[in-house]
Formats: C-alpha cells, sequence, structure tokens
C-alpha cells in the first residue's frame, strides 16, 4: 500500500513539474515575442513566468542542492526541453553569422548550414537556447561547437569571429507603418582555429 501511495505521489510531483515548465516556456513566448494577444498579457505572462521559474527553483543560487537536484531530474527526465509550444513556420528570433578570416586577408561570411528542415528546427531551437542562456561560458562552448562545424567546411580559414544577434519583430501596427525587423548584436566571439592531427 505504501509503495502506491509513493507512485502516486510521484506521478503527481513529475505531473506538475512538466506543467510547470510548459507554462513557463509558453509564458516566455506570450512575453518576449508578438502575439495576437492583447498587450496586457505580456505584462501579466512576464509575472506569471517569473513565479514559474521560482516554483522550479531558478533564482536559487546555482551552488543551491534544491537547485542542482530539480535541474537534474528536469534534465534526465527530459522536461527541460521539448515542453514549449511555438508555431511552425515562426522565423528565429537570434541569427549566428561567422565571418571566416583567410591567411591571404580574405573575408567571407557564412552562417551554419543544415540538411533538412528538422535540423533547421533544431538549429534555430539552439540558436534560441543560446539566447536564453544566462552563462557567458555556456554560450561561448556552444557557439564555438557551431563554429568547429563551420571550419570542417573551411580548412584553410586562419581565424572566425562569430555574431550572435538578436532579431526584433515589429509590432502589427509598426509593420502596417512599414517598419521591418531589426537587428542587435549581442555577443562576438574570437576563435583561433589551428589544425591539430
Amino acid at each position: 500500500m505504501r509503495t502506491k501511495y509513493f507512485c502516486v505521489a510521484w506521478f503527481v510531483l513529475h505531473f506538475l513539474v512538466i506543467m510547470s515548465v510548459s507554462c513557463r516556456d509558453t509564458l516566455r513566448s506570450v512575453a518576449e515575442g508578438p502575439t495576437i494577444l492583447p498587450r496586457w498579457s505580456k505584462d501579466f505572462s512576464q509575472k506569471a513566468e517569473a513565479i514559474a521559474s521560482v516554483a522550479l527553483g531558478q533564482d536559487l543560487v546555482v551552488s543551491n542542492p534544491v537547485r542542482q537536484v530539480l535541474a537534474t531530474y528536469l534534465h534526465v527526465a527530459g522536461i527541460e526541453s521539448g515542453y514549449g509550444y511555438f508555431a511552425p513556420n515562426v522565423p528565429g528570433t537570434y541569427k549566428l553569422t561567422f565571418e571566416l578570416h583567410y591567411p591571404d586577408g580574405r573575408i567571407e561570411y557564412a552562417r551554419p548550414q543544415v540538411s533538412s528542415t528538422a535540423a533547421a528546427l533544431r538549429l534555430t531551437g539552439l540558436l534560441d537556447q543560446i539566447g536564453r542562456t544566462k552563462y557567458d561560458a555556456l554560450k561561448e562552448i556552444l557557439v564555438k561547437m557551431l563554429a568547429q562545424s563551420v571550419w570542417r567546411e573551411h580548412r584553410d580559414v586562419k581565424t572566425i569571429r562569430a555574431e550572435f544577434g538578436s532579431i526584433s519583430l515589429p509590432s502589427l501596427t509598426e509593420f502596417q507603418q512599414g517598419k521591418r525587423e531589426s537587428y542587435q548584436t549581442l555577443y562576438t566571439y574570437d576563435f583561433s582555429l589551428t589544425q591539430g592531427p
């Protein structure tokens, strides 16, 4: 009988964690992006997303054991990613461009390449995750991994400068008045890639 109660309690806790992550991600999307919802919903979503983040222990210090246990459980169970809701064919809000510097002084520009629509969706999701990551060292590592994939296609490149930026879409009213998307550089990283054995 105790095992039955334990399993029911675990199921309820697991379900509540899934709902918290799902609500947090949905509220974040409403708070950050242009939607058809009224303007007051953006303010409400920002406050509600903050409450959901507190419930998931994300406002605790990184070294806090409760936060570490929750974060580990979210990642091991696969809850942390994949429960946000999105509409297909919505452009990404982040952009990554590589400036390739060759030994002869030539400069070319490249973007991360994908081989399928599914891979493009994953790349967009990865760029969103990089943009939302609060840890600068992790951002740099993720961008460096993408830079290494570009380097494999351009073996004679001497250095790569990665520019990570945010795309801001206009509101419906601004769009009707002729305003288009704007771009703001958030981070730049310089990588010196040497060919190893």
